[in-house]
């Protein structure tokens, strides 16, 4: 992709964005290796996430159990959706190498798009060891998403790759920072969703500028292409993040659990209300098409 000069707002203006972007990268950015607390016996005492966030918090199921399984669960549902994570940052990874393949190496745009990758991969490798750390096993989506991940990474393209991010992002963001500031979820744990805030919210930040300016320029057909592509991606992600094995893990009759969080509206009212400013970025710039649309109520974004 070469430098573009009809950029909206002008090559000064975001070239400046991905400096400032750079520059913060550069005086706030951490190391997980050396931040989380890794040697810390896991405290069994503590959940691992905010119980109000869990699948089955509300539900007939959650006061039927003991506060033991309530943990439990809680820390395997943590994994799932770190897990989760991981899947889908891999195939933003890949879509973003392949958007910036022959973009010229002096853009600061260019710089910036390593620089976001680079966090990925230590994020990825951040949220593999905490898992480990919960005693979850390497929760993945079922064989037909992870098929439909590798025509996602083919198909998308340009705004997808940002506009990907902001879906896989926006949700996590809402529900992490609700995490790293409970004192009932284990250190490592908020450490861990401190540190992918922080960094995510740069990253967020660069993706609406990049998915407005690959917009703004793009035809109608390309426009409810992206926007499928997306809402489809964003589907899969929500749907993925809770693994049916985790009830089993945690000593719940799976069937049952899967039935009761199927139908659990407190967890459907969190979904909705962690994304409805993405909600109305993707209205603003054209993405949500009536296609689009159907997938987001699937998923309970709506």
């Amino acid at each position: 992709m070469a430098r573009s000069t009809a950029r909206t707002g002008g090559p000064d203006q975001e070239d400046d964005v991905a400096e400032r972007l750079l520059g913060s990268a550069a005086a706030l950015s951490y190391d997980p290796a050396v931040e989380v607390d890794w040697d810390t016996p896991l405290d069994k005492d503590l959940h691992g996430q905010s119980p109000e966030w869990n699948s089955l918090y509300g539900t007939a199921y959650w006061q039927e159990m003991t506060e033991e399984q309530r943990k439990e669960l809680t820390r395997q549902e943590s994994a799932s959706v770190a897990s989760t994570g991981i899947w889908f940052e891999m195939i933003l990874q890949q879509m973003m190498l392949r958007d910036i393949y022959l973009m010229d190496h002096t853009d600061p745009r260019f710089q910036w798009a390593l620089t976001e990758i680079a966090d990925e991969c230590r994020h990825s490798i951040m949220f593999a060891r905490g898992s480990q750390r919960l005693g979850a096993p390497p929760y993945r989506p079922r064989r037909t998403v992870l098929e439909l991940g590798r025509l996602i990474k083919t198909v998308g393209f340009g705004e997808a790759a940002y506009a990907g991010i902001l879906v896989a992002e926006e949700v996590l963001d809402v529900m992490q920072r609700d995490w790293m500031r409970d004192e009932r979820v284990v250190p490592f744990v908020r450490t861990i969703n401190n540190i992918h805030v922080v960094e995510e919210s740069r990253h967020m930040r660069f993706a609406r500028d990049e998915t407005r300016r690959r917009l703004a320029r793009a035809s109608r057909a390309r426009r409810h292409f992206q926007a499928l592509v997306v809402a489809v991606a964003a589907y899969f992600i929500i749907t993925s993040l809770v693994n049916p094995e985790v009830y089993e893990r945690a000593g719940l009759d799976p069937g049952r659990a899967r039935r009761e969080a199927a139908a659990n509206e407190h967890y459907r009212s969190r979904l909705r209300a962690s994304c409805a400013g993405l909600m109305q970025f993707l209205s603003d710039v054209g993405m949500l098409t009536r296609p689009a649309l159907f997938f987001y109520r699937r998923a309970h974004l709506l």
